[in-house]
């Protein structure tokens, strides 16, 4: 197959798009400075894309966008964050639309846009709730796709959670954090915390691919979502230290400020469309997951 995949500088872009070219398919980048041999220059934010460079793709992936970790009492993060991830994905959408060969479209988009459904599982059927920025943003970025999905093409929305390796945020962070005997759980710890290896994540983008069949919402999450509260003791096990300092709700909510609804709210995410389709995942719980991510045995 030929991939075409905007945002392949990225942590997770590199690591799909290596894993696809070990795997014998062909991956053209699409680049701001178009540096690479098989780069394509492109400048979302100057005007439209030519149709033409979609016309050879057979999938088309955007995880472009400015980081979802950032500055959360920033005003200008907050307008590149929603600017970068809406536009991205409108051009490529538009783009799809008007190309010859309607090539598939995996559009990045994060978890976030369920909001809070507390111990309620959580599956793609479900509804948003909420109106935190996240949420927000995550709700324009997949109306965004709708161009492609109005011109037929098969177009699947990547609900993303956190993705957990040592070598990128969150867990990067948390592991020195949780190392020096400064971890513990946020708030009460009785919120559902999603999240995926990065092993997991690549072979999920890479199966929705592959699989003609899967369309629309795609929850890419481990298949038992933990609590904080079993997340903060799994991490804290694995790093032979004690989780003795929890966050209290009110100092996260002044802390982080347009973040705090994705820390405290609640997910109890389930991967039902990758389940179905017969996915299976090398880490499916909280501690398979933090032993991949910390590169420690079982």
């Amino acid at each position: 197959m030929h991939f075409l995949i905007a945002g392949a500088s990225g942590f997770l872009g590199s690591h799909l798009t290596a894993s696809l070219r070990t795997a014998g398919h062909e991956v053209t980048t699409l680049s701001r400075s178009g540096a690479g041999a098989e780069a394509v220059t492109w400048d979302p934010y100057a005007g439209p894309l030519d149709p033409a460079v979609v016309d050879k793709a057979d999938v088309v992936v955007n995880l472009a966008g400015s980081p979802t970790a950032g500055n959360p009492h920033s005003p200008k993060w907050a307008r590149e964050l929603r600017k970068s991830r809406v536009t991205t994905t409108r051009v490529l959408a538009e783009a799809i639309a008007a190309s010859a060969t309607k090539p598939a479209f995996l559009a990045g988009n994060a978890i976030a846009i369920y909001g809070d459904h507390g111990e309620e599982t959580v599956n793609e059927a479900d509804d948003s709730r909420g109106s935190s920025f996240l949420t927000e943003v995550t709700l324009e970025w997949k109306a965004a796709t709708q161009p492609a999905v109005d011109a037929g093409a098969r177009v699947a929305v990547l609900h993303t959670v956190p993705v957990m390796d040592r070598r990128s945020a969150p867990l990067k962070q948390l592991r020195l954090l949780f190392k020096t005997g400064l971890g513990g759980r946020i708030g009460s710890g009785q919120q559902y915390m999603p999240m995926i290896s990065l092993r997991d994540w690549v072979a999920a983008a890479t199966f929705v691919a592959e699989h003609e069949e899967i369309a629309g919402p795609v929850n890419l999450c481990c298949a038992s979502t933990p609590t904080n509260a079993q997340f903060t003791s799994e991490l804290a096990g694995l790093l032979h230290r004690p989780a003795l300092a929890p966050v209290p709700a009110i100092v996260l909510k002044q802390a982080a400020g347009k973040l705090a609804p994705e820390l405290l709210g609640s997910i109890r995410a389930v991967p039902e469309k990758l389940l179905s389709a017969g996915f299976r995942f090398a880490d499916p719980d909280v501690g398979s997951v933090l032993r991949t991510g910390l590169g420690v045995g079982s």
